[in-house]
């Protein structure tokens, strides 16, 4: 049973480490197409979506990261 909880804490770190790379992934897409954009009302509305996204996957994957204790 205990090497049962040890995988699970494991997956957990990897979920949560996902999670803060498609986080990271998408705060640098958003900030290449703030450089990029020209002003245009679409380009507005896919900064918002993309940025608003990746901070949801950044912060969510190191909560989980932070909340998943170390047990060996």
């Amino acid at each position: 049973m205990h090497g049962i909880k040890i995988k699970n804490m494991n997956i957990k770190r990897i979920f949560g480490a996902l999670l803060t790379i498609l986080g990271i992934c998408g705060l640098i897409y958003d900030a290449v197409l703030f450089v990029n954009t020209s002003g245009s009302s679409h380009n507005t509305k896919a900064l918002v979506i993309y940025s608003i996204l990746g901070l949801i996957f950044f912060v969510a994957g190191i909560s989980l990261i932070r909340t998943t204790k170390d047990e060996a």
